[in-house]
């Protein structure tokens, strides 16, 4: 069964969500699951992915961040870059709150008897592997979090950029190989990560999570180098980590995605999540 359903953060734009589950009148344990960069909630296999999580006894959650480049009206790809433009990692947490928040709610998204409250788990794919972690060390109720392709920190290629030319136009651009859109990006990110750097700087915010994380990543990665993920092990030394030797960032999915079955590194992924997950009951 899947559940669509809209979320009202506190910072006024609404985002759209979905849900995954096989109703039975059962607790079960819930997955929330982040998007990375220039991602949405549809992309890719992503729809497989709730439904292999659902068919293994979760409530799988994906949902779009509120600035994503989507809409509650068209939410099934980017098409609104003002917004994108706009979005910010502060911002990112907020969503995740809120979905938080709405699940301990009078009024989830799904039947109350249906949530294991008590076993809420984060996964974020690339830059939403950071966040999920960020998130996880401000929330004490979620009990784990695995990271996909997350990314070590979020201003590893800052340096890369001409920052004095960005803060002075206020605005670059990057293109969406997909779609060959030139997307903006604000230079209010750079500015809402150092007046915030204390809740945003992955590296310091890591070391003192303190439910157990686990790190995926490709070894056939050719967009975040493995690197990242034992960066993040050597800031928290009990997090577990497995290099998958035939994934690639996506673990296999690409957009749009024909197939009806999971590639085999997204289910391999999967795996090792659910296995991790029920570990830390």
């Amino acid at each position: 069964m899947k559940v669509d359903f809209v979320v009202y953060p506190e910072h006024g734009r609404p985002f759209t969500a979905d849900v995954t589950y096989w109703p039975d009148s059962t607790p079960k344990p819930i997955v929330i699951f982040a998007h990375g960069f220039k991602g949405f909630k549809d992309w890719g296999h992503f729809n497989l992915l709730a439904t292999y999580f659902a068919k293994q006894g979760f409530v799988f959650i994906k949902f779009n961040f509120a600035y994503n480049g989507t809409t509650v009206d068209n939410y099934q790809d980017m098409h609104d870059m003002e917004a994108f433009g706009q979005n910010n990692f502060s911002l990112e947490l907020d969503d995740m709150q809120a979905l938080i928040n709405l699940l301990h709610s009078e009024n989830p998204p799904v039947a109350a008897n249906e949530l294991e409250l008590n076993r809420i788990y984060l996964i974020g794919h690339s830059r939403g592997g950071g966040a999920v972690i960020l998130k996880a060390a401000e929330e004490p109720r979620v009990k784990a979090v695995a990271s996909w392709a997350g990314v070590n920190r979020y201003d590893n290629r800052w340096d890369e950029l001409h920052m004095d030319k960005w803060k002075e136009e206020g605005v670059q651009y990057v293109q969406n190989a997909r779609t060959g859109i030139q997307m903006p990006l604000y230079y209010q990110i750079v500015e809402d990560f150092v007046a915030n750097k204390y809740r945003l700087d992955i590296p310091t915010v890591v070391k003192r999570m303190k439910q157990p994380l686990l790190l995926l990543h490709g070894e056939q990665d050719e967009t975040l180098p493995t690197q990242m993920a034992r960066d993040l092990q050597s800031w928290k030394p009990d997090a577990e980590l497995h290099l998958l030797p035939e994934a690639d960032h996506s673990f296999g999915g690409q957009h749009p995605y024909e197939e009806t079955e999971l590639p085999d590194a997204a289910r391999s992924a999967a795996d090792l999540s659910i296995e991790f997950f029920r570990r830390h009951a």
